[in-house]
């Protein structure tokens, strides 16, 4: 059970980092002249990442690890670090755009539009599933989906626009 409250303090600790991080480089950026774009939805990501992870000590501090799903796990992290080493000071939790630059297009960005979110989507159903908790990552996974669909749609169309911004 020892490793069980290890990869919960593990993942916290990740995520706190990762809010500092993002809000860091937010003031960075905004201060450049960027502009937050569909901030409305943002509160749901919050909730939504607070509640899976809640969750997860809640249910899954106790209980024996799946060392398959930790090393499937291990693997998201690795492309997590990919992802944010790719876009360095410009990786935010929130959809900033700086007009003018260019989108990044190296990295895991070569091979997909939004490298992020496929490691989240890895990270809300595999993370559940190293505690044995199938039907929580399922339930978080859907959650995690309706979100996603509207904050992609959102940061998708400040992309085109700042694409067509770029091209005048």
């Amino acid at each position: 059970m020892i490793w069980s409250v290890l990869l919960l303090v593990f993942v916290t600790v990740e995520r706190l980092g990762e809010l500092w991080l993002a809000r860091r480089n937010t003031a960075a950026l905004l201060a450049k002249g960027a502009v937050e774009v569909s901030a409305a939805h943002y509160p749901l990501i919050v909730v939504l990442h607070a509640v899976w992870l809640a969750g997860l000590w809640l249910l899954g501090w106790n209980t024996p690890l799946h060392w398959g799903w930790v090393a499937v796990f291990a693997v998201l992290q690795g492309l997590r670090l990919w992802t944010l080493s790719t876009l360095g000071r410009r990786w935010t939790t929130r959809i900033i755009v700086v007009p003018g630059e260019t989108l990044v297009r190296s990295g895991p960005y070569r091979f997909v539009r939004h490298p992020n979110y496929v490691v989240v989507v890895g990270e809300i159903a595999v993370l559940p599933l190293c505690f044995g908790l199938p039907v929580y990552a399922l339930v978080l996974t859907i959650a995690n989906a309706l979100v996603l669909t509207i904050r992609i749609r959102a940061e998708n169309a400040a992309l085109a626009g700042a694409a067509d911004d770029a091209r005048r």
